[in-house]
């Protein structure tokens, strides 16, 4: 299970350090893709595997299905953690994240988000204040 936050920088290079607890869990070889509220989203191969058997289930003939495949289909990367723990963001999904030089990478139970601060700290607010009204909506679902 992927869980807790991180803040590290990324380089000039554009790599970026995962934090061992990280890696461990991931493994060697990773994907990242474009994620959802601008970050990007990191997951083992084993796991996007077990996204992609839920894409898979979408309506083709829904336009919000295809569009979505697209979207994280189109955007993701297979890459590889190196000998250093490092990652090579590219331009087109660091610019998607908005990746300035500091960035939060935060567990998400089967993957990695990959935030730029600024933007994980607005988000992490607004969440804040919201936490007790999303807890009730969950609730009213039977989901918690």
């Amino acid at each position: 299970m992927l869980i807790g936050e991180y803040k590290h920088t990324i380089d000039a290079k554009k790599r970026l350090s995962l934090p061992s607890k990280f890696r461990k869990e991931l493994g060697k070889n990773i994907v990242i893709t474009k994620g959802l509220d601008t970050c990007l989203f990191i997951y083992s191969p084993k796991n996007f595997q077990r996204f992609l058997t839920r894409l898979k289930e979408l309506s083709v003939g829904k336009s919000a299905s295809r569009r979505f495949n697209r979207f994280v289909l189109g955007g993701a990367i297979d890459t590889q953690i190196d000998s250093l723990g490092r990652i090579l963001v590219p331009d087109f999904l660091k610019d998607f994240a908005e990746l300035k030089n500091t960035i939060v990478l935060i567990g998400v139970n089967d993957r990695v988000e990959i935030w730029d601060e600024k933007n994980w700290i607005e988000y992490r607010a607004q969440s804040e204040k919201e936490a007790d009204m999303l807890a009730e909506q969950l609730g009213e679902i039977g989901a918690l």
